[in-house]
């Protein structure tokens, strides 16, 4: 395509004025796995997991290799990605109530946690229903599941949900499956049958695995194919790995049905992870290369809860055949928030009344790189591991640039990083270049002022 007419292309989007890119609306595929690493994948160099269908939807795509979630753990992220708002403007910002763990010897008291989205916030599902869209949901949703608060009442035509097991599952509502069946097996089963049963008409498709979360469970025959496998750095356990190659067979099976049906060239395919991975090392101050946890985040430090990149950068890979470069790769940052902006302009659909704090990256997808701007995380809590370790204590962060700072509200202690120089967060170069820091917190307070955040309080113990 003439870059002439991709330029046209992306400003008919950009000024929303064509509810379409080509002949028809295309069809959106969000696939999101849960506590997959940055690197469990093999087009993300793992050199144990087995990953093709993945691996090959990333060869016909675009990934980004500086992708973000907004929380470190599920449910803030799962909140942006629905409302594209940072958690402080939904109030979520971790998982459950703020006693899910024992703070009481801390120096502060963490702010109330909202466990569910508020039904009033007009979701990415809800905009694209408005905009003539088939709209469904299978798997995680863990943003209340009640009638109220669940994904039937949230702008999906169609939804399913189910967490916790990957054998003899419940699900919400109960839907009958033969005995033994995989849990991930059965959201596949979902969601192939939605494509088909939509093929000709627009369509919007959230498959949320629950895979690859603990507990740790997978189907016999592929344990079987990793048992002897010798490991390759931290990637070594036969039964994770078996569970990334559920998910991958999922991703295959759902190209195959686009493909069969001649939909391939009209659909967007995004696939990305709510959080980094558990393991190797995740308490703070650790660094990349320790043997706990399932996988390994290495060269990343940290994992799953902490503000460290181990805990939120993730894979993100973009199929879009036609309109996505086959093999692309860029540096770019993105992050959960930026979701919701990304498939308005996808599909033309009108933007809610309220705040978008993300940014679309179509222009990227199709070519035209932008200017991002920061990226910010708030973390006003506590998530707890056992034996007095913690994988973070209230945080925020920022990233402008190659440059990231993380603020620790206990102490104020200030860290800061230049992730094209040293991704592993190894140096703190905050007292070195005092002025970079204190630019970067400037930022990151001005942006807490601007969105609400609440901040943690004295522990009046």
């Amino acid at each position: 395509m003439s870059q002439l007419r991709l330029a046209g292309l992306v400003a008919v989007v950009a000024l929303g004025s064509a509810p379409r890119l080509g002949a028809a609306a295309p069809n959106v595929v969000f696939i999101l796995a849960d506590d997959l690493g940055w690197t469990d994948l093999g087009c993300q160099g793992s050199k144990f997991y087995e990953t093709p269908n993945i691996d090959r939807l990333a060869a016909q795509g675009m990934r980004f290799t500086s992708g973000y979630t907004c929380g470190p753990n599920c449910q803030p992220t799962r909140a942006a990605l629905m409302s594209g708002r940072y958690g402080p403007r939904t109030g979520v910002y971790t998982v459950g109530g703020i006693d899910r763990f024992d703070w009481s010897s801390r120096p502060l008291r963490p702010v109330d946690n909202v466990t569910k989205l508020d039904p009033k916030v007009v979701t990415v599902a809800e905009s694209l229903k408005k905009a003539g869209y088939a709209t469904a949901h299978f798997g995680k949703w863990h943003l209340g599941e009640d009638p109220e608060h669940h994904p039937l009442a949230q702008g999906f035509d169609e939804s399913v949900v189910s967490m916790g097991k990957h054998f003899d599952f419940a699900t919400n509502p109960k839907t009958a499956y033969p005995k033994g069946t995989y849990l991930a097996d059965f959201l596949t089963d979902k969601a192939v049958d939605f494509i088909g049963r939509h093929k000709d008409r627009p369509f919007l498709l959230c498959l949320h695995h629950f895979g690859v979360h603990s507990p740790h469970e997978a189907k016999p025959e592929l344990i079987a194919k990793f048992k002897d496998k010798p490991g390759v750095g931290g990637h070594r356990d036969p039964v994770y790995a078996a569970m990334i190659a559920s998910v991958d067979e999922s991703v295959g099976r759902v190209l195959k049905a686009l493909d069969d049906l001649k939909l391939s060239e009209n659909t967007l395919v995004v696939f990305t992870a709510d959080n980094g991975g558990v393991g190797g090392d995740r308490f703070d101050g650790n660094k990349p290369g320790g043997k706990g946890g399932i996988t390994d985040n290495a060269p990343l430090r940290a994992g799953k809860g902490s503000l460290y990149e181990g805990g939120v950068r993730v894979a993100y890979l973009f199929r879009w055949p036609g309109k996505v470069a086959a093999g692309a790769t860029t540096g770019e940052p993105i992050n959960s928030v930026d979701l919701y902006p990304t498939l308005l302009e996808v599909s033309g659909a009108k933007a809610p009344d309220g705040p978008l704090d993300g940014v679309s990256y179509l222009p990227t997808l199709l070519g035209k790189p932008r200017d991002r701007g920061p990226l910010y995380w708030h973390f006003p809590g506590y998530l707890g591991q056992g034996k007095g370790q913690w994988r973070t204590t209230p945080a925020g962060s920022v990233r402008d640039g190659d440059w990231k700072l993380i603020e620790f509200f206990e102490d104020g202690r200030r860290e800061l990083y230049n992730l094209k120089d040293d991704i592993g967060e190894a140096k703190d170069l905050a007292a070195a270049n005092p002025e970079k820091a204190k630019e970067l917190h400037g930022k990151l307070a001005a942006w807490r002022t601007a969105v609400g955040a609440k901040m943690p309080t004295p522990n009046k113990k």
